[in-house]
């Protein structure tokens, strides 16, 4: 789960473009354990736009994870899996779908947290901000210390709501935390360039 997490390392410049609404696909911290490893542009499969190899990869598995649930719809991991690859190939809907599926599943499952907060940033990706919004929220009541969840609850108030008191509040009490955390140091960049 950490994999996604290290995500949020990007450089302050970085952060600094998207608060100014440059990075809008950017996805600064996820968590439900699959990666995004750099890779050189490759073919996608037919009709899919130019990806990178990890794409390539998750495109493949995607074909493999639903014929696995053709033969049993009610695989968790699977359905969680298939999320994270529509997530991977920026496919937020698809993504959206296949979370929800898992978590009406096993509302309660300890990877639920992890689940909502990739499920809300695929929201955010879809503009959907308020359900974003939620699945964070909801996400921090399974786990009151689930800090991706927060840092991207900020990251939607500063950006997409312009709400900048809002993702101060939810920033502040990151590194009240965890104050060595990587997202608290995320947070203090956050506000530094708010």
């Amino acid at each position: 789960m950490e994999n996604r997490n290290i995500l949020i390392g990007l450089g302050t410049g970085l952060v600094a473009g998207f608060l100014l609404g440059y990075g809008t696909g950017v996805y600064f911290t996820t968590t439900s354990g699959h990666t995004h490893p750099p890779a050189p542009a490759a073919a996608a499969p037919a009709g899919m736009p130019p990806a990178g190899m990890g794409q390539v990869d998750a495109f493949s598995r995607i074909a493999a994870t639903k014929a696995a649930l053709e033969r049993n719809p009610k695989d968790f991991d699977a359905l969680v899996m298939l999320g994270n690859d529509y997530f991977d190939t920026h496919q937020p809907q698809l993504s959206v779908d296949a979370y929800a599926k898992a978590l009406a599943l096993d509302p309660k499952n300890p990877k639920a947290p992890d689940i909502l907060t990739d499920q809300g940033v695929m929201y955010r990706e879809l503009k959907d901000y308020d359900k974003a919004l939620a699945n964070f929220k909801q996400a921090g009541k399974l786990d009151p210390n689930h800090l991706p969840s927060m840092l991207n609850m900020g990251i939607v108030y500063a950006t997409n709501l312009n709400d900048k008191a809002a993702a101060r509040k939810v920033w502040a009490k990151i590194i009240e935390m965890a104050p060595d955390s990587p997202q608290a140091q995320q947070a203090k960049q956050f506000m530094t360039s708010l």
